[in-house]
């Protein structure tokens, strides 16, 4: 975390620390084997993408400034395997971001890869598989980034507890990938999800008798327990890894005070609930200050669409009451799925903490426009952005840029923008089709860069779909957010320059925009793209390269697919 606004002395006595919070820095070794395993995280058997046979994985534990070493060894067989640190900027390490295509080949079946990089910031963040549909499959889990001793954060508690939430499908990401493809009215969409996650558990309702094997008493599915001592105050860091689903979670009866988000401090505000959306991560205080003779709901709720799933459910258990003993209540439903509002006022509500302010640059050098629309491309549904889908290519950028492989990607820059004054966002496209590329944008390093997020009308009339947007390798002020079409005149005049929070994963709201700002200035390349898994899939994503001259010789381990197999 970056101070500011603080006393010489202070600041002296700060950076002090961290000198020697990094003489002290350790290295944290894991060894993982990724394989597929049968498991029963809602109660019905299927196959599972798992590190050493659990899902979610294992949390990794750092403080910050340490290095983290995780050594993946493939065991599925028949599958690549890359995995992304969601949230890490790997400065000086852009091969270690773990996007195949992007910044290195994928690890092939049988092979081993070890992840090397240092967790710069403390802060709470997630892992997940970064190849095609396999974050769905059960492959992640969470990052706990310790600050360095003699570090006060801006609020106390006693004990702390980590929640990460999901949601979860009974078909393949294999079925769901080829019905994503097919073309025309063989398009299958993936579907609401069967089941909601807490902590990799959750309850499907077995009576509906859907096939397959499913035992409502496997003790993989009974509901993960939060246990909290009466009177004592604890921090919650709650992650969201969803394919597909924005969600609202709340503790029943318990207030919730909003303390960082996305591993900023954020000025302390009060939610009955949370809306969390995939890729974002949140601390929280709760305080255990209710009725202690009882337990209590936690309870995971679908927003923003219209949900098909029930809700997912959790205990929060006050010791001394029988761990058995289910809440007398029914779970929270959360607000209405389509109340836009009021997600957009929490959104709006999180600024950075008074101590903790890092000023974005008053004016940036470059603004790029892009608008998130669905499309057909020769016939095939997709998602696109200033009317290109995206591919990528067989040979991953990084390498191919640093190695002057410039043939292997259409070098023709994409568009900056949109016909922003003319688009009706609140139609269906005129016209539907769209182009497919793999090119990039090549941003100046040093240059600071304005993206204003535009959502749209999809091809289905009076509908438009909230897309949260993740940034790999860096940081991002949050400028401002918008209901309607973004004005370029007007809207800039109200950005936030004041205390815009830092995030590295961001929500764009139904028919509306959301403008963020930051410094090109970590080499590399570096994806940036919807956090639904299957837009993602299907092309809603572009890539950013900044300096990556400035890189010396990249390690030979990342190569081996594309062209890149002939470097040495």
């Amino acid at each position: 975390m970056l101070l500011a606004r603080r006393p010489l002395l202070l600041s002296i006595i700060f950076a002090y620390s961290l000198l020697i919070a990094s003489v002290q820095a350790k290295v944290h070794h894991h060894k993982w084997e990724i394989t597929y395993q049968f498991k029963s995280p809602d109660c019905l058997k299927k196959l599972a993408v798992t590190i050493n046979g659990q899902t979610p994985g294992p949390t990794i534990y750092a403080t910050e400034g340490d290095t983290v070493v995780v050594e993946v060894k493939n065991n599925l067989l028949t599958e690549n395997v890359a995995i992304h640190w969601h949230g890490i900027r790997q400065i000086g390490t852009p091969w270690m971001d773990g996007t195949e295509g992007v910044t290195q080949c994928p690890i092939l079946p049988g092979e081993t890869f070890v992840y090397r990089f240092v967790v710069d910031q403390a802060g709470t963040y997630i892992y997940h598989a970064h190849y095609g549909m396999q974050r769905s499959a059960g492959l992640n889990g969470m990052i706990v980034v310790k600050v360095p001793d003699g570090f006060k954060e801006p609020f106390t508690y006693d004990h702390e507890h980590s929640i990460l939430l999901n949601d979860w499908w009974h078909n393949s990401t294999y079925e769901q990938a080829t019905g994503l493809a097919l073309p025309g009215n063989q398009f299958t969409w993936v579907g609401e999800p069967h089941s909601l996650l807490i902590n990799g558990r959750g309850k499907f309702n077995c009576s509906l008798n859907v096939g397959g094997t499913c035992n409502s008493t496997n003790p993989e599915c009974a509901p993960y327990m939060l246990t909290v001592v009466p009177g004592k105050t604890y921090r919650l860091r709650i992650a969201s890894v969803t394919s597909l689903s924005a969600l609202n979670f709340e503790i029943e009866g318990h207030s919730l005070t909003v303390v960082e988000a996305d591993s900023h401090y954020v000025d302390p505000f009060v939610v009955k609930n949370l809306n969390i959306y995939s890729g974002e991560t949140y601390s929280v205080i709760l305080k255990a200050d209710q009725d202690p003779n009882r337990n209590y709901w936690l309870a995971s709720n679908v927003v923003s669409r219209k949900p098909g799933t029930p809700t997912g459910t959790g205990i929060l258990h006050y010791y001394g009451v029988p761990r058995g003993r289910l809440p007398t209540n029914v779970p929270p439903m959360g607000p209405l799925w389509n109340d836009t509002m009021y997600r957009f006022n929490q959104s709006v509500a999180i600024h950075a903490h008074s101590n903790f302010i890092e000023s974005p640059p008053s004016k940036s050098d470059r603004v790029i426009n892009l608008l998130n629309t669905q499309n057909r491309v020769n016939g095939v549904m997709r998602w696109s952005v200033n009317n290109v889908s995206f591919d990528l290519p067989h040979t991953p950028y990084l390498i191919a840029l640093k190695n002057n492989l410039h043939h292997v990607f259409e070098q023709r820059s994409p568009p900056d923008t949109y016909d922003v004054k003319t688009y009706d966002i609140f139609t269906a496209p005129v016209n539907p089709n769209a182009t497919r590329s793999n090119s990039i944008y090549k941003l100046e390093f040093g240059s600071v860069i304005d993206v204003i997020l535009q959502n749209a009308n999809t091809l289905t009339a009076n509908n438009s779909e909230t897309h949260p947007w993740h940034l790999h390798g860096h940081d991002f002020w949050v400028l401002g957010y918008g209901l309607g079409k973004f004005d370029p005149e007007s809207d800039p005049k109200r950005y936030n320059l004041k205390n815009p929070i830092l995030k590295n994963t961001v929500v764009v709201h139904p028919l509306g925009w959301t403008a963020i700002r930051f410094k090109a200035n970590n080499p590399g390349v570096w994806a940036f793209h919807c956090h639904i898994q299957s837009h993602f899939f299907m092309g809603m994503r572009i890539v950013f390269e900044e300096g990556v001259e400035k890189l010396g010789q990249l390690p030979m381990f990342i190569m081996g697919c594309g062209e890149s197999k002939f470097e040495n």
